[in-house]
């Protein structure tokens, strides 16, 4: 594992590597675990650590993976209060023919004009899948379909999901209807922070509605090795993509996956990288809390440099068997103008496993550091002149 210091002001900087060496720096890597998906994505879901990155950010159609978001908006509304699970909804024409019995789509099989409980359609939409599921709870929530997906977009922008739009509830195919693996993996650990009792229905076995009882699709529940969540989908462009949570011994790992060719190679994908996930990486401690991290340069200052510390303790995901696989740099946008402020944000540590930027630790001044003299400034100045060029 590598610590370096960065002032950062341009990408240049990136590349420029100033200050103590306190480990070794490793080069760039290939990734520490190969898989068959077009684009993947892991993260810790107690820290929100990326383990794994794979092609992240490229843009991919959800499919029944947008269901999820309708979950989310449906889930958000009920912890608001403004909805209840008792709360019932009427099926519409459109959401039978749409995403009924005679849309040959995946449905709960309402029956036309019958009233559901929310709860229900929940179970319908976690377990079965049901497009008629996620357009009746649009119609009950917003009025229309339409008017819904508007809806899951701007919570989309709410939660930090800058990419993820959304154009119908149900994720079939439509122009506009976009995400990527990142997002979908991030979605799915807000799902697990934010809704901890209505989480429990992503990972519910069957379900049954009009005395159909159908199993739930997603090939991790039935493998016993701690899957509990959360969807599949599979599209003509993107093909099979998957987004699943595994909890083993206290931990848990949750990836988003896309781009497989089948059914079989998404379960076989799956279940090899989180479980990788599961036993590859283990917690380590670098710094104690209160404990200075590093230092960044301080211009004009009584001082030359300021500490930095992070607010609590530092943890690590090591690679168990790979551990120089691990860099770490400070990042912070410098010098420092004095004067500096105890506490005040200065920058971050980041850490990479392999090539992937696994972690980042915003960092603090743990001292303040006043304004120098005037003949500290001008020597400042004139060493700014001579090498601010660089960063």
């Amino acid at each position: 594992m590598g610590l370096s210091f960065m002032p950062c002001r341009s990408f240049k900087a990136l590349a420029a590597v100033v200050g103590a060496m306190l480990l070794m720096v490793a080069p760039a890597w290939a990734q520490l675990f190969e898989t068959k998906a077009a684009q993947a994505y892991m993260i810790d879901a107690e820290t929100g650590t990326v383990l794994f990155s794979k092609d992240a950010d490229v843009v991919i159609q959800p499919a029944s993976l947008a269901k999820l978001m309708t979950l989310e908006t449906t889930f958000n509304a009920i912890k608001s209060g403004r909805l209840t699970l008792e709360d019932t909804f009427v099926v519409s024409e459109h959401a039978w023919r749409t995403g009924g019995a005679p849309s040959g789509t995946s449905t709960m099989f309402a029956k036309l004009k019958s009233e559901i409980r929310l709860e229900d359609l929940i179970q319908g939409v976690a377990v079965q899948a049901a497009n008629d599921g996620c357009i009746v709870i649009a119609e009950g929530m917003a009025g229309s379909e339409q008017n819904f997906a508007r809806l899951m977009t701007e919570r989309a922008r709410e939660i930090g999901l800058k990419t993820s739009t959304f154009v119908n509830a149900t994720g079939l195919p439509a122009d506009g209807q976009q995400t990527t693996v990142k997002e979908l993996a991030r979605l799915a650990l807000h799902l697990w922070r934010e809704y901890p009792d209505l989480y429990q229905y992503l990972g519910q076995r069957d379900f049954t509605w009009n005395k159909i009882r159908q199993q739930n699709r997603n090939p991790l529940l039935a493998m016993d090795i701690g899957g509990d969540g959360l969807a599949v989908g599979a599209s003509e462009q993107n093909g099979f993509g998957i987004v699943g949570s595994i909890s083993q011994n206290g931990r848990r790992v949750i990836a988003a996956m896309s781009g497989l060719a089948n059914d079989r190679e998404r379960a076989e994908e799956a279940r090899k990288l989180l479980e990788w996930g599961l036993r590859s990486f283990e917690k380590t401690q670098i710094f104690a809390e209160d404990e200075v991290v590093g230092e960044a340069q301080v211009f004009g200052g009584e001082k030359s440099t300021v500490a930095l510390r992070a607010k609590g303790a530092v943890q690590v995901f090591l690679p168990i068997t790979n551990r120089d696989r691990l860099t770490a740099r400070i990042v912070y946008n410098g010098p420092v103008p004095a004067p500096v402020e105890q506490d005040q944000p200065v920058g971050a540590l980041k850490v990479w496993i392999g090539d992937t930027l696994s972690q980042e630790t915003p960092l603090y001044a743990a001292e303040s550091v006043g304004v120098g003299s005037l003949p500290r400034r001008a020597l400042d100045a004139v060493k700014e002149l001579a090498v601010g060029w660089l960063r």
